[in-house]
């Protein structure tokens, strides 16, 4: 009796048929395996974060005492040159959209929010989401210092302290900035917003919106420990500088 040889695509129905035999075998260890290594990544992501957390708190708890002379300073030149609140406090958009009280010192008069519908035509910001001009007439001489120098940025150590914010991570916008974002641009609330993050370093003001928004996306996709690390470094220099701060 004369023997065929098997066709390519018959030994390929061998080899598929053999595999699928013994399937429920492969899919309770495959599934087995995935469970655990689910598992894992979420453990090592909540270390993560409880790390970072506890991070934030140690520090902005030190920067609130140890800057407590700074802080009574600028609420002083604030109060002489300009009636009102020293604190400025506004609703901006935390993580999956909530809703949280951030705290600056107020750089500005305090008509400033009815005075800026007059100047939206004067906005200089690409991209037209956020309004910034380098020669605001709302902001104070005292403002225009403290600004310069991101001292008005110091009482969201409060914030970070009670855990509306991070040290490290996309800037928080305010609601209106977000009724205007496309899906793409949602994804900065992904995460806890910081105090400073990558553009801030990078330029700030002068950057457009647009890459503002892909520099943030860029770190919420690589973000770690220590990329936290060297935006807190960088953003010494960054502040002393004053590169892109109005």
């Amino acid at each position: 009796m004369i023997e065929v040889a098997p066709t390519d695509q018959e030994r390929l129905r061998a080899k598929l048929l053999e595999r699928y035999e013994n399937l429920h075998v492969y899919s309770a260890g495959h599934h087995g395996r995935l469970f655990v290594k689910r598992m894992l990544w979420a453990g090592v992501l909540k270390a993560t974060y409880a790390l970072k957390r506890g991070i934030d708190i140690a520090a902005s708890g030190a920067g609130l005492l140890l800057l407590l002379p700074l802080f009574l300073g600028v609420a002083a030149a604030i109060r002489i040159e300009s009636p009102g609140s020293v604190i400025f406090r506004q609703t901006r958009v935390g993580r999956w959209g909530q809703l949280f009280s951030m705290y600056k010192f107020r750089s500005m008069y305090v008509d400033a929010e009815q005075r800026k519908e007059a100047l939206l035509a004067a906005n200089e910001m690409n991209g037209g989401v956020i309004f910034k001009m380098k020669q605001d007439p709302r902001i104070t001489r005292v403002g225009r210092l403290i600004r310069r120098a991101s001292l008005d940025e110091l009482p969201q150590l409060w914030n970070v302290f009670i855990g509306d914010m991070s040290l490290v991570g996309p800037r928080p916008p305010v609601p209106s900035e977000v009724d205007e974002y496309s899906l793409a641009d949602r994804r900065r609330l992904e995460v806890i917003p910081g105090i400073t993050c990558i553009w801030q370093i990078s330029g700030r003001s002068d950057i457009p919106f647009a890459e503002q928004v892909q520099l943030d996306v860029q770190y919420i996709e690589s973000q770690s420990l220590f990329t936290d690390l060297r935006i807190l470094l960088r953003t010494i220099p960054a502040v002393l500088l004053g590169k892109g701060a109005y």
